[in-house]
């Protein structure tokens, strides 16, 4: 059997990466397709496999500005050769999941979301613009949506990350869905066991509009009483650092997985505010022993046990504002008692790698032939 993974781009390694890591380890052999690859930016378990590129690699400055292209996204993932192939298994955010398959083939599509910025959230990303430019953007989405559902024939069957993306796939594409949650790596978030948490906070994020990290800085700028430590990088980061005020708030950039874990395990708690797809970097947290403070709302809420549960693991706050953060921080430093690490511990192995490794495979056993 020959198996094709298809991959939106490979230029970094966040969550999506993380569930990608899994399929390569799974189907060894596979081809690995994407619209651009930068070597550097990912794992030994992805940059091992063999990786073919569409002809946005050789556009100019494709990997700095590869959005720029997004116009180009739906004929660049068209151009790619699947002659030959069985098994087709798309890893899609964007356009991987509107591959051309040949003809007898399955293809089975793990969908983060269907285009985000398209279909949901359209304003978060563009709603700043200027007007003219909005205006282009906006036909331009226009025309990825038209194309997104002519393509969605080439999919035999769709797995969700989270019911919140079932419902989504569902509303949008009209296709049923199982859901499978994405990989958290417990056994390298290890348990804070006999580390003395710090008096700070931490948020680990990419730096974009829909992550909302400007609640935080917002947030931090008026409690100055209060320290807190953000993990990441984006298109974002220079408008970021232009809001921070105060000496409390520190940005720094992507960090080592060592440095990253050593953070989660000595933070006071754990701070989201997106409304996320899935969101791993919460449970990641909480696979330390952390408590999470998040916006409760799209995967989040399905991931963190709020304070009035048994065995709460975090607090939610209901509005996408500073105030309510805040008011969200007071509440967890109130029933700070009330958690315990082992409950956040065991909360996030419902989540981890093996149990996503397994359930995949089960699920492909029931399509194809698969040991």
């Amino acid at each position: 059997m020959k198996v094709a993974i298809i991959h939106d781009w490979l230029t970094g390694m966040r969550g999506g990466e993380k569930c990608l890591e899994v399929f390569c380890e799974l189907f060894p052999q596979a081809d690995l397709f994407t619209l651009l690859y930068d070597k550097q930016s990912v794992s030994p378990a992805i940059s091992a496999m063999p990786v073919k590129t569409s002809y946005l690699q050789h556009l100019p400055f494709a990997f700095k500005k590869y959005r720029n292209y997004l116009p180009l996204f739906p004929n660049a993932i068209e151009s790619l050769n699947l002659s030959g192939y069985d098994f087709i298994l798309s890893s899609s955010h964007c356009v991987a999941k509107g591959v051309k398959k040949p003809k007898n083939a399955f293809h089975l599509c793990y969908c983060y979301t269907p285009m985000r910025y398209v279909w949901s959230f359209f304003e978060d990303y563009f709603g700043s613009y200027p007007f003219l430019k909005k205006k282009i953007v906006a036909r331009i989405t226009e025309n990825l949506k038209k194309w997104d559902l002519k393509t969605l024939d080439r999919v035999d069957e769709f797995v969700a990350i989270s019911k919140t993306i079932q419902k989504r796939i569902n509303d949008i594409y009209q296709r049923p869905s199982r859901i499978i949650y994405p990989p958290v790596d417990c056994e390298k978030f290890s348990l804070n066991s006999g580390i003395k948490r710090e008096d700070f906070y931490l948020c680990v994020s990419a730096l974009v509009p829909y992550k909302r990290i400007d609640i935080i800085i917002d947030a931090f700028n008026e409690c100055k009483d209060k320290k807190i430590v953000i993990v990441g990088d984006g298109n974002l980061r220079a408008r970021l650092e232009g809001k921070i005020s105060s000496k409390n708030i520190k940005l720094l950039g992507w960090v080592t997985d060592s440095e990253l874990i050593s953070l989660n395990q000595r933070a006071k708690a754990f701070i989201y505010a997106a409304e996320e797809d899935f969101g791993i970097s919460p449970l990641e947290a909480q696979a330390t022993g952390a408590v999470a403070i998040a916006y409760g709302a799209g995967g989040v809420a399905e991931t963190v046990v709020p304070l009035g549960s048994s065995n709460p693991t975090g607090i939610f706050f209901y509005k996408q504002e500073s105030e309510a953060l805040i008011e969200a921080i007071n509440e967890f430093e109130k029933h700070t008692n009330e958690f315990n690490p082992a409950w956040a511990r065991e909360n996030a192995v419902k989540f981890s790698r093996d149990n996503f490794r397994n359930n995949f495979k089960n699920l492909i056993k029931e399509k194809i032939n698969f040991n």
